[in-house]
């Protein structure tokens, strides 16, 4: 029997082992891939959210902002606002510690109205309740004179000086590594099927028809988490896959833009981005479209063409004819919307981490708080 068992290697999962590997308890990790990050983790936009966004109090502001200053210190407030706070401060020391690919580019959230300046108002207010650092609103001719290519019909843009971009596979095998090293066991090809509370403790079955004995089950297990969090609980879950699409083009397109390029949030998420990566490409996207298939990765011709049209909306003569490749990730929207984090109140001794959609790439180096 393990001490810990960990569902899911992907950043979330894995961040959660490293820490867990500081107790010196016995730490089990089983991912139904052949490796780490082959999940949510591998396709996203590899962004460290400044904080701005989530709503304050919200578990995800507070991890956000945390791991933001500390990939460059607030206070708690729902999930995601605290964790997306905390994340990103602590984003440039984890980089330093554990040497992957971290950039503080800034970030810009453009407008193109008046109903636009009046969002850009909320955010920049909501970010300084969530303790954002270094928040402006600019002029449409400012925000040009920083990033040329920005289109003609932007007219102000939210400034934040602590948004940045990091490499997310490098990022997830840096935490996997650190942890493995430090004890925690990873297998792979083991996909988790069922959960039952026996002994006090719990046994995992695997698809193999391997079984593990734990005293605590963590749950990170992305899209599937729900899945597994109503094995064990009355109290449902429900998470839906929602899909986004990306362009990614040549390292010819260096310094197309330095920042990374927001449109005005809507309920769907941060839009359709422009960004550049840690090694020197630009990417586009994402879609952000709803579906009911977990394992619907694949790219469509239809939302590759909103990328390509959202992503004009933003700035003028995108480099199409330098794209290398697209792809396709599912991010896991909880019916609530913010993080669910913590013990399961009618199964004690497992612990959820599911919901963990944007900022969750940002927040993911919080658990040790």
């Amino acid at each position: 029997m393990v001490d810990v068992l960990i569902i899911g290697a992907g950043v979330t999962g894995s961040a959660i082992a490293r820490e867990l590997a500081r107790t010196k308890r016995s730490i089990l990790v089983l991912e139904r891939g052949l490796d780490v990050c082959e999940g949510t983790s591998k396709a996203n936009s590899g962004i460290v959210h400044a904080g701005h966004d989530a709503k304050p109090g919200s578990m995800k502001a507070r991890m956000n902002i945390m791991g933001s200053r500390m990939m460059h210190d607030a206070k708690p407030g729902s999930m995601k606002a605290r964790m997306n706070i905390m994340g990103s401060r602590m984003m440039p020391a984890l980089s330093r510690e554990l040497d992957f690919p971290f950039e503080n580019n800034t970030s810009l959230v453009i407008g193109m109205s008046a109903e636009d300046r009046e969002t850009l108002e909320e955010l920049l207010e909501q970010g300084r309740k969530n303790g954002v650092e270094d928040l402006s609103i600019i002029s449409g001719q400012e925000a040009r004179r920083l990033e040329p290519n920005l289109s003609e019909n932007v007219t102000c843009a939210l400034r934040c000086g602590t948004g940045g971009i990091v490499d997310p596979f490098l990022l997830n095998i840096a935490l996997a590594e650190n942890a493995n090293v430090n004890g925690v066991q990873f297998e792979f090809g083991r996909e988790v099927t069922d959960i039952k509370r026996e002994r006090g403790g719990f046994v995992v079955k695997c698809a193999d028809g391997s079984l593990y004995e734990a005293k605590f089950v963590v749950n990170a297990a992305g899209v599937y988490a729900d899945r597994f969090h109503n094995m064990v609980s009355a109290h449902k879950l429900h998470i839906t896959p929602r899909r986004g699409e990306y362009l990614l083009m040549d390292k010819k397109t260096l310094g197309f833009v330095h920042a990374t390029i927001f449109q005005c949030p809507t309920k769907m998420g941060k839009g359709v981005l422009v960004t550049p990566t840690c090694h020197g490409n630009l990417l586009i996207g994402p879609t952000a479209e709803d579906i009911d298939d977990k394992e619907a990765t694949a790219t469509t011709a239809k939302g590759l063409a909103e990328v390509l049209a959202k992503a004009g909306l933003s700035a003028e003569h995108i480099p199409v004819r330098q794209v290398i490749t697209s792809f396709c990730g599912l991010r896991a929207h909880e019916d609530g919307g913010d993080f669910i984090l913590g013990e399961c109140a009618d199964c004690p001794g497992f612990f959820d981490a599911a919901g963990i959609e944007s900022p969750g790439l940002t927040s993911a180096y919080i658990w040790r708080s």
